[in-house]
Formats: C-alpha cells, sequence, structure tokens
C-alpha cells in the first residue's frame, strides 16, 4: 500500500529505508511480528512506483535470462512469462506484494540524511519531512550507486560513456565501435546483445575471466556467501560475488565463445579523443565505452552515524552494524541477493525485536 508523504514530522519504532526485496522482507516480518504500520514501523522509498532496482533494469532483460529469483516471504511468485521484461514482471509482484499484506509505504520520500539524536532516537532526514526512530533498517541496495573507475584521459574521450545502469538495449550501438569494460555477468550480457549491431565490439577486463562450467550449486553459493560475510565481518567492503562463483557458462556463453566475442583483452591503459591505448603500443578505435563496472551500497546518507572503519568499510556482525546496535544493512554484502536478501529481513527484524523492549515495540 503506497501512501502519500506530508511534510510533517513523524515517529516510529522502525524506520526501513528502501522496498526492494530487502526492504519488502523486512516489512513482511515487522508486520507478522506485531509492529504496527505507522507507529510501529514504515517503509521510506525514493522511487515513483514499486519495483526497487527491478523496475530501472534494461527492457531486454527478459525473465529467462535472470539468475535466479526468490518468492518473498508469504506470497509465491506468479507464473513467469520467460520472454516478458523482468522489470514489469517483478515489479507487479512487488505492488501486489505491497498490497497483500498493507505495508505502509510512503514514496516516493527520498532519505537525504540519518543523524543521532541526544536521546537516542536517530532522525531520518528526508525531501518530505523528517522521521525519528529507535531502530534503522537500510535496504538502498547499489542501483543508485554505479561505479566509474578512473583511468588517464578519460574526460578526453569524444564518443558516448555510459554505465549498466543506462543502458536501455542494443539499438542505439547499431553500427558504432563498443568496447565493454568489465568482468561480470551484466557485461557478459550486454556484450552478447550489442555484438549482433554493432560495427565491432572490444572487451576488456581487469583480471582473465573465470568462467564455471560446473552449476551453481548450493555448495558454491554457501561459499561465495561466507567469504564476502567473513569481509564485512572484518570490516572490508564486500566484494563481488562473480568473484568467488566465476562465470556460468550458458548456451550463449559458448555461442559468444564460437564467434570470438569473449576474446577478451587486458584493461587498457588510456583512453585517447578516438578510442583506448595500451603501454605496449596496441590502440583500438571506439564510439562508445560501457563501463560494466558494477556498483557500490547506496549507503552515503549514513555517513553522518559515523560507520565505516578505517579501511573504509563497515564492520558487521550478521546484519547489525558493530558501531552502531539501533542500525542494520539489509541487502547488503552477503545478503545482496534475492534469497539472502529475505533471510536478512527476518534476521534483521528478529535482532530488533529482542533489542527493543516489548513495550516499546508492540502497539
Amino acid at each position: 500500500m503506497s501512501v502519500a508523504p506530508d511534510v510533517h514530522t513523524h515517529s516510529a519504532d522502525v524506520v526501513v529505508i528502501g522496498a526492494d526485496q530487502a526492504g519488502l522482507s523486512a516489512g513482511y516480518h515487522l508486520r507478522r511480528t506485531g509492529f504496527a504500520p505507522g507507529s510501529g514501523f514504515v517503509i521510506l522509498d525514493g522511487d515513483a512506483g514499486p519495483g526497487g532496482a527491478w523496475q530501472h533494469r534494461w527492457p531486454t532483460l527478459v525473465f529467462d535470462r535472470v539468475h535466479g529469483f526468490h518468492d518473498l516471504p508469504g506470497l509465491p511468485f506468479p507464473p513467469v512469462e520467460p520472454q516478458r521484461p523482468a522489470a514489469e514482471q517483478v515489479s507487479a509482484y512487488f505492488a501486489a506484494y505491497e498490497r497483500a499484506f498493507d505495508l505502509p509505504v510512503r514514496r516516493p520520500v527520498r532519505v537525504s540524511a540519518v543523524r543521532s539524536r541526544a536521546d537516542r532516537r536517530l532522525d531520518v532526514e528526508t525531501d518530505q519531512g523528517r522521521w525519528t526512530a529507535r531502530a534503522l533498517i537500510n535496504a538502498t541496495g547499489t542501483w543508485t550507486r554505479p561505479f566509474w573507475p578512473h583511468y588517464p584521459g578519460r574526460s578526453s574521450f569524444r564518443g558516448r560513456q555510459l554505465h549498466t545502469a543506462d543502458y536501455r538495449g542494443p539499438a542505439e550501438f547499431a553500427g558504432l565501435r563498443v568496447v565493454v569494460v568489465g568482468g561480470g555477468t551484466s557485461a557478459v550480457q550486454l556484450l552478447g546483445e550489442i555484438s549482433t549491431v554493432a560495427a565491432a565490439t572490444t572487451w576488456v577486463t581487469r583480471r582473465p575471466p573465470r568462467f564455471r562450467d560446473e552449476e551453481f550449486g548450493p555448495e558454491l553459493g554457501r561459499e561465495a556467501v561466507a567469504r564476502v560475510d567473513e569481509a564485512v565481518r572484518a570490516g572490508r567492503p564486500p566484494g563481488s560475488v562473480v568473484g568467488v562463483t566465476g562465470l556460468p557458462v550458458t548456451p550463449e556463453v559458448r555461442r559468444l565463445r564460437a564467434q570470438g566475442v569473449l576474446d577478451r583483452l587486458p584493461m587498457f591503459d588510456r583512453i585517447t579523443p578516438d578510442g583506448v591505448t595500451w603501454s605496449d603500443g596496441r590502440s583500438v578505435p571506439a564510439d562508445v565505452i560501457l563501463w560494466c563496472t558494477g556498483f557500490r551500497a547506496a549507503i552515503d546518507h549514513l555517513a553522518p552515524l559515523g560507520l565505516r572503519g578505517p579501511g573504509g568499510g563497515i564492520t558487521m556482525d550478521g546484519t547489525r552494524v558493530v558501531a552502531d546496535e539501533r542500525v542494520h544493512l539489509v541487502g547488503y554484502g552477503p545478503s545482496a541477493s534475492t534469497i539472502g536478501a529475505n533471510r536478512a529481513g527476518r534476521a534483521a527484524v528478529n535482532d530488533i525485536r529482542a533489542w527493543l523492549t516489548p513495550a516499546a515495540a508492540l502497539h
């Protein structure tokens, strides 16, 4: 249920920031365990409509190409239409979920800062007024923070530069020479699409890509989660899951390999006005550079709380921030997957419920 925001100051026991998979999972468990919508908890979402980051995915990402999607708790995903855009199907599912459980989602509400008050409550400052809370569940994901690495000469390039977050389909690259940067799943998918219409494509990565021929099973999934969890418990920034699991060898990957599309080059050393160059004298002309270089956690609004350690990471114990027990991060680090987000939402609520006194937590 979307609630029209107003400009007054509000109070809730728990404020959830973000209505993607992790935020909705947290909302479900908050309501299920007795937190009343409004006074007990509220979900603030910066988007104009339901769907979280999924609503912004490129239209050519059909559901058949999505690498795993898990039901939210309490409501199965409807029958999948394999060739329909994933953005449409997931957005419709999230909208139905909000209605089914009457979740108090307010949108669009953009959070600018979270600050600590003298009374140990939290001030959540937004473009639609202020909320105060005893605890915070941050579920803002990464989509709004695309990572653009710096390379010499980038500002001199006369062509177009865009990020995965800006990609809307291959048609706009017809007849152009395109350099795709990045070694993740999205880079391979977009490279495959663009190669069908571009005059030429070049794939560059910092490290040689590691392809995985074996099926992605529970053991590999647990290993990936464990490594990321180890990083955040030690206060290091969470790394890439693909760095642990490798890239799956799908029929499409085999086809692209056979066509030479996945003949990868090492990372270039400099960008020129007309392309990219390497220190050994090699150069590739380009009209477009597509940066498939990933995303970073969208948590700048938490900066006033001083959660980051000396290494730039946030030390975590499960979903709880060690430096501030009032704050939980879900959809972050080891829970940055659809099944991980579900579990993180439940874990955060259980922790918060145990921490808050029953009289304050229940309304």
